[in-house]
């Protein structure tokens, strides 16, 4: 009998084998070795805190191109590049600047705390904020505490005073407008003051110049409290009131002499540094806050009367030769020094300095700040007829009549420095009383 078709498909071929089942394995090995294998060619995470949102996930991130992601973090190319850093506890990051486009350390907004230094040319406090930050908020405060009666009844500020300093403020505000800025004026305390506007404006810096009285140091301190340890706001305080600065003595101030003879034996070698040039061009106010820059006060708003014998152009008579502010100190300071290079003192003594030009009057200007001793030096130094000193003890005829004053402006710092020695309100009070008569120049 013969085979049938299918018998001879059968003998023909040997029998298929049956096709093993393909069986799909759980997605969750799959997802940990993509896992695994992935570690080995990538960075690990950068926080143990990350986790894998799930399996589909992982294993896309397994399968896609190397290339990183940026960082939600980072804003720009220059966050990126700079180290980080541990933020300092008096400039928290939240006061740090925010836009992209600012240069890396820049502060957002800093405040200019104006006092006993009105004047723009060598001012460091006003040029080092200018140049930490994005803005700068120029401030002065009318203190309350500087007005009223003394504990012995006497005026703590009187009218002539007052109006010197009105006009001083004036003339500050006219010099920052002329350079794009302005001066915010404010009759309180200057702790409650700047508080408020730091916070208003988001500022994180307030730049001043110390000072060296008993109640200044304490605003000082007060400031700092309220500002830097309340706000979280830097305080950067400056020195800039005397003809040599404080940190080029060859003496700590605790250690200073009491006496003028060993003061000036002291400084001989010190050398004057240069003066900060005025900037033409200063930042402009902050934007944020909308801060109103507030009106000059009056006499009566200071709670003084008008003085008495006002001239018809308004200025009193008994104060008519002394209008405040850094344009007529630097005016009084240019004419003065035309005047000595005109008459030279030709005998080396004080008596003989043109009768009524005794002397060249610009003490008040000093006082109030509107004029730099160190641009004084500068100034008068040109106009000598040889090298001259403040702390030089020839007394030859060729010493002028400028020669002298600079020996005043050492004077000056001799009382301004033992000032500041005892003024400090956590010294106590068993110290040696300064005896600045003793070796006094003659």
């Amino acid at each position: 009998m013969a085979p049938t078709e299918d018998e001879r498909r059968t003998t023909a071929s040997p029998p298929e084998e049956p096709e093993p089942e393909t069986t799909l394995l759980p997605s969750k090995p799959i997802a940990s070795l993509s896992l695994s294998l992935s570690s080995l060619f990538s960075p690990p995470p950068p926080s143990k805190h990350l986790q894998i949102p799930s399996q589909i996930s992982s294993l896309h991130l397994s399968l896609s191109p190397s290339r990183p992601r940026p960082s939600l973090l980072c804003t720009s190319a220059a966050a990126v590049a700079a180290p980080i850093t541990s933020p300092s506890p008096l400039r928290p990051l939240t006061r740090r600047p925010s836009d992209p486009s600012a240069a890396v350390g820049l502060r957002r907004c800093s405040i200019v705390w104006f006092r006993n230094d009105l004047r723009v040319h060598d001012n460091e406090a006003l040029s080092a904020a200018d140049s930490d930050s994005l803005s700068v908020l120029p401030v002065y405060c009318f203190d309350p505490r500087d007005y009223g009666k003394s504990s012995s009844g006497f005026d703590k500020t009187g009218p002539y005073r007052a109006r010197f300093l009105i006009e001083s403020v004036s003339d500050l505000r006219r010099s920052l407008r002329q350079r794009g800025s302005d001066l915010v004026v404010r009759i309180g305390r200057p702790e409650a003051v700047l508080q408020e506007l730091a916070r208003a404006v988001g500022a994180d810096g307030v730049y001043a110049h110390l000072e060296v009285s008993h109640d200044e140091v304490e605003a000082e301190e007060k400031v700092r409290g309220a500002v830097a340890e309340e706000e979280g706001v830097e305080v950067r305080y400056f020195w800039g009131s005397t003809l040599y600065h404080m940190e080029d003595l060859p003496f700590k101030l605790e250690g200073m002499p009491s006496n003028y003879g060993g003061f000036r034996e002291k400084v001989k070698g010190v050398k004057v540094r240069r003066t900060i040039e005025a900037l033409d061009k200063l930042k402009g106010l902050p934007k944020m806050g909308d801060v109103e820059v507030g009106e000059i006060p009056s006499l009566i708003d200071l709670g003084l009367s008008p003085v008495g014998n006002v001239t018809q152009d308004g200025k009193s008579s008994a104060n008519v030769s002394l209008v405040g502010g850094e344009t007529e100190a630097l005016e009084r300071l240019k004419k003065f020094a035309a005047e000595c290079r005109a008459q030279p003192n030709k005998d080396g003594s004080r008596e003989s300095i043109y009768g009524a030009n005794f002397s060249c009057k610009i003490s008040p200007w000093l006082a109030m700040g509107c004029l730099s001793p160190r641009y004084m030096f500068e100034e008068l130094k040109k106009s000598a007829v040889r090298a001259i000193s403040p702390a030089s003890t020839n007394k030859t005829p060729a010493d002028n009549s400028m020669n002298w004053l600079m020996f005043e402006l050492l004077w000056r710092d001799f009382f301004r420095f033992i000032t500041k020695k005892y003024s400090n309100s956590k010294r106590k009070a068993d110290v040696v009383p300064a005896t600045a008569c003793t070796g006094a120049l003659v």
